[in-house]
């Protein structure tokens, strides 16, 4: 059995596959994707993975892309550490909240990263060199996604992925005063899923909102995510980037 996972820095998209197969204690080999370089859009990477997007998992030759995909692959194969509930009532739960996150948590982070980072780099690429870029690109929304990086988000469309991410981090502190854990009382890839795309990050990117006042539980949660083993040794993975970037590389892709 052979694992390979293709992967950028530790954070956001890498990390929430990453975890999993720390916390399931697999071996796998490491395969880095420098997306500062764009690397994912190259033909050696587009060959395995034609929409040219990390992560990635090979397991024994079967590609695997996407990352709640990736997780819930990882469950059904290796299911002797159980990061899905076995109970199928708490696994809807489960898949509920992994949903959410994918649909309603990660695009409007996503956005912010975008705006304050990747932007950066957008403007700094030749008029040229851009266009080439954008040609290398697989998948148009992604094209559209960096032309808008390079002119800029609109205000309106800030605003608004802003109050999305008020509203997912008052949810899942309403969620931690109910239950251990964000999907129930296990930890579960919900809690994988919220810590990547958002945990870690809130506080840094939205100082304004107060985090720490006004989701305690959210704070806690995430101090007892970061303490897992699993998750300590999934964000000791090597940091390629320069000081500053990491926050958002994971979310180029």
């Amino acid at each position: 059995m052979t694992l390979k996972y293709y992967h950028a820095e530790p954070v956001a998209n890498s990390l929430k596959s990453m975890i999993p197969l720390y916390e399931k204690q697999l071996a796998f080999e490491s395969i880095y994707v420098d997306l500062h370089k764009f690397e994912q859009h190259q033909p050696w990477f587009t060959a395995i993975n034609p929409e040219g997007q990390v992560p990635v998992l090979d397991h024994d030759g079967a590609i695997i892309t996407h990352t709640t995909v990736i997780n819930e692959y990882l469950e059904d194969v290796f299911p002797d550490i159980p990061l899905r509930p076995r109970n199928p009532v708490a696994a809807a739960r489960m898949r509920y909240w992994n949903k959410f996150v994918d649909e309603h948590v990660m695009n409007y982070v996503s956005m912010h990263g975008w705006h304050r980072m990747v932007g950066v780099l957008a403007r700094n690429i030749e008029s040229g060199d851009f266009e080439k870029l954008l040609e290398s690109i697989p998948l148009p929304d992604q094209r559209k996604k960096w032309a808008t990086a390079r002119s800029g988000f609109s205000e309106a469309d800030l605003a608004n992925a802003t109050s999305k991410i008020e509203y997912a981090v008052d949810k899942v502190e309403k969620a931690l005063g109910e239950t251990a854990w964000i999907a129930g009382d296990d930890y579960t890839l919900a809690d994988i899923n919220f810590y990547s795309h958002c945990g870690m990050m809130v506080e840094r990117m939205f100082p304004e909102m107060a985090i720490a006042t006004r989701c305690p539980r959210l704070v806690e949660w995430r101090d007892r995510m970061t303490a897992r083993p699993g998750v300590k040794a999934a964000l000791e993975m090597p940091d390629h980037t320069a000081p500053g970037l990491r926050t958002w590389t994971g979310h180029v892709r």
